[in-house]
């Protein structure tokens, strides 16, 4: 792993591997950390996201961050304020800070995208509710239940501008 910030307290660039990064399983997902807030100054983290079928998130919203999304694989159905958008391979999607949005996969495969949050601290959220992945793979039997994840998210999601508004997209 390389660090952003040199013993001179000089910048310097972040560069993972091909399955190099940190894995966090959270929302029966892996979120596998490309570059962390604590390596860019907070001015990004980034992960590559693989989720399930039918995972999907409440309607919520972000004081803090903006998020972006890169599809690579799978279909998701994306709620942006007042908008409905279909995502597939190669869609992207910018959402600013304090815009009400929610999630569901959709299709036969899992999900995989590239996400990015500016500031990059947002991540940090899914290592506090989630588990640290044993392997760089979706999880299973391994997971932790939504049942005893969801509490948690209840718990910390203010501490990171996480505001819930409403309920997930209907299956």
């Amino acid at each position: 792993m390389s660090e952003a910030v040199s013993e001179e307290g000089t910048r310097r660039a972040v560069m993972r591997a091909v399955g190099s990064g940190r894995g966090t399983w959270a929302m029966q997902s892996l979120f596998e950390h490309l570059v962390e807030a604590h390596e860019t100054a907070d001015d990004l983290g980034v992960a590559m996201v693989t989720q399930p079928p039918g995972v999907a998130t409440p309607l919520h919203r972000h004081t803090k961050e903006a998020e972006a999304f890169f599809m690579l694989a799978g279909v998701m159905d994306y709620r942006a304020g007042d908008e409905m958008f279909h995502l597939e391979p190669g869609c992207f999607m910018y959402l600013p800070p304090a815009l009400p949005h929610a999630f569901r996969i959709r299709g036969d495969d899992p999900a995989r995208f590239l996400a990015l949050t500016v500031p990059g601290g947002l991540l940090n959220l899914y290592d506090e509710v989630g588990l640290p992945a044993t392997e760089l793979r979706l999880p299973g039997a391994d997971a932790v239940s939504p049942e005893v994840e969801i509490p948690k998210w209840v718990e910390v999601g203010p501490r990171y501008g996480l505001e819930v508004v409403g309920p997930p997209i209907p299956e």
